[in-house]
């Protein structure tokens, strides 16, 4: 049964090391990939994974990978991609914490830059989150109300900055489409089956952390730091909405500014934050490289303990919750609330993906003496280019802007 999974498997793997800005320039690189190419799934049926996984906490693109891979093979299908998609970023990422106790932290502050291969990759990224939302739009966005309901969205989410702006958004937008009454949906002919163990779990995982984490305060537990790191990023998995960068302000306050759990400098923090936005992959994966600082007094067989264990718990329970709740919602959109409530909602994905790249343009489009920088307009510019009109494979764009930026500067 698995072998005949092996091509997508495959397919995940090339992704996973060349799927770089995060979960707007993911989604770009999704459609080539999973919806284009090798048909895995249509971009309508994409459209709407990726508006369910906002409605969750957790990585929005990794959990729309994972329904990709439920919708071939299952579950058991789903955490093998699920690994295969997290472990060169997380492995990347607790590798890098080996190495930053000896780095000149000042790169954090833009003193100097990580990497010049890395020179054209958030402009490229930009170009993909923008090919991901014309391709979504000729299919999403068909009346004057989708229309409407997508500029909204676009000018809510690029002048609104919550981490709560876009289950909202997605709300209200559901809510108007329902005033419609011209769209019946084909009734479901078999339910799907509700697995209520995945939410014991993930409940019960929750309290058993909670109270571990409690009992390894006492000093007696030489190494129980390691029950606090998993209690912390397993409860950051099961709240965060917004994706990795709303980790951000949880993560300083946390290890910075907590003198109880004083773990890490500013400058270790914004390192971290800094390369993980040069890594392909998820954003969650600067998780490993907390991890791993956090233990790093204990030796390196702790060190790397601690990078698994804080992978593992801030990816399971979004995971947990994710094939909980799938089912339910796949039952729940035959409904002709639900149903009518799709249509406004994936437009309003298409509106937030319009901002998120006005925003990425904004913050990479003048240099450090506020000029414009045109080299990278025209590197977006190309980029959609080349995706929206040619057949060129989505990794070889990568490694095209990888080895210009290596061999220009």
């Amino acid at each position: 049964m698995l072998l005949r999974h092996v091509p997508f498997l495959k397919a995940v793997f090339l992704y996973s090391f060349t799927a770089f800005g995060g979960p707007q320039g993911h989604m770009g690189m999704m459609v080539r990939t999973f919806a284009q190419k090798r048909k895995d799934i249509t971009e309508d049926e994409l459209l709407e994974y990726n508006a369910f996984c906002q409605m969750l906490p957790g990585p929005s693109s990794t959990q729309t990978v994972m329904l990709i891979a439920m919708k071939r093979g299952g579950v058991p299908l789903a955490i093998l991609t699920l690994l295969i998609w997290v472990f060169p970023a997380a492995f990347i990422m607790g590798l890098l914490s080996f190495l930053v106790l000896n780095f000149d932290t000042g790169a954090a502050h833009g003193s100097k830059a990580p990497l010049n291969l890395f020179s054209y990759i958030l402009p490229m990224s930009v170009g993909f989150v923008f090919f991901a939302g014309v391709r979504m739009m000729r299919g999403s966005v068909k009346y004057v109300a989708t229309a409407a309901i997508m500029i909204g969205s676009l000018v809510a989410a690029l002048f609104i900055q919550s981490p709560w702006v876009i289950p909202s958004l997605l709300l209200i937008s559901g809510t108007i489409s329902n005033f419609s009454n011209n769209r019946i949906p084909t009734p479901l002919e078999k339910p799907k089956r509700i697995n209520w163990t995945h939410l014991w779990l993930f409940g019960l995982i929750f309290i058993v952390a909670g109270v571990l984490s409690e009992l390894a305060r006492n000093p007696q537990w030489q190494h129980g730091r390691i029950f606090h790191i998993f209690e912390n990023f397993y409860r950051f998995g099961s709240i965060v909405f917004g994706g990795g960068q709303a980790l951000m302000p949880m993560l300083l306050y946390q290890y910075v500014n907590n003198v109880h759990s004083h773990l890490l400098t500013a400058d270790q923090l914004l390192t971290g934050f800094g390369m993980v936005q040069a890594v392909p992959g998820p954003v969650f994966s600067v998780c490993s490289y907390i991890g791993g600082l956090g233990m790093s007094q204990y030796g390196p067989m702790w060190q790397i303990a601690g990078c698994i264990t804080a992978t593992i718990a801030v990816f399971l329970p979004s995971t947990l919750l994710l094939f909980f709740l799938f089912p339910i919602y796949e039952n729940l959109k035959h409904h002709v609330i639900i149903f009518r409530a799709l249509e406004g909602i994936n437009a309003a994905v298409v509106g937030i993906i319009f901002a998120s790249g006005m925003v990425l343009f904004k913050a990479i489009a003048f240099d450090k003496s506020l000029s414009f920088e045109w080299s990278n307009l025209v590197v977006v510019i190309i980029t959609f280019c080349m995706l929206n009109f040619t057949r060129i494979p989505a990794p070889l764009i990568v490694i095209g802007w990888l080895l210009l930026g290596w061999s220009l500067h």
